[in-house]
């Protein structure tokens, strides 16, 4: 699996999105600054996830962008099916020995416990100055 820079800046948003919960819409344009990003490229990640229900947008002088649920509530998995499709390992496993296909299906099933077991509220309120191994997932 491999995951583009549309699924780790759409990522990126929706953990600054996480963060500034409760303090107002957020604009593309202070998430693009801070995370040194191209702002016309978060403008074109933001359409999708606004369809998907997972942000809503305020217009305005003083508008920008909003989670539409709870941190809590929004997970890894949600952001990434919506910006890079559904969760796949390999394809054409149908044509692989059994043990093989069986490996491949057990690595997309922790894949996807990790993602739809991961909050934003869990990626927002993660310290960047833990220790490496602070946060470590297990495949």
């Amino acid at each position: 699996m491999r995951i583009s820079t549309k699924g780790r800046y759409g990522l990126t948003i929706m953990i600054e999105l996480a963060k500034n919960q409760g303090e107002g819409p957020t604009s593309l344009k202070s998430i693009a600054q801070a995370n040194d990003l191209s702002e016309h490229y978060l403008e074109q990640l933001i359409a999708p996830l606004r369809n998907a229900g997972l942000v809503k947008s305020i217009r305005g002088a003083y508008g920008g962008y909003i989670l539409a649920d709870s941190p809590s509530k929004i997970t890894a998995g949600d952001v990434i099916r919506v910006l890079e499709g559904p969760i796949t390992l390999v394809e054409g496993i149908e044509d692989e020995a059994q043990a093989q296909r069986e490996l491949w299906i057990r690595i997309r099933d922790a894949i996807k416990s990790v993602l739809d077991n991961t909050t934003l509220d869990d990626l927002a309120s993660h310290s960047d100055d833990s220790e490496v191994d602070g946060y470590m997932f297990y495949i």
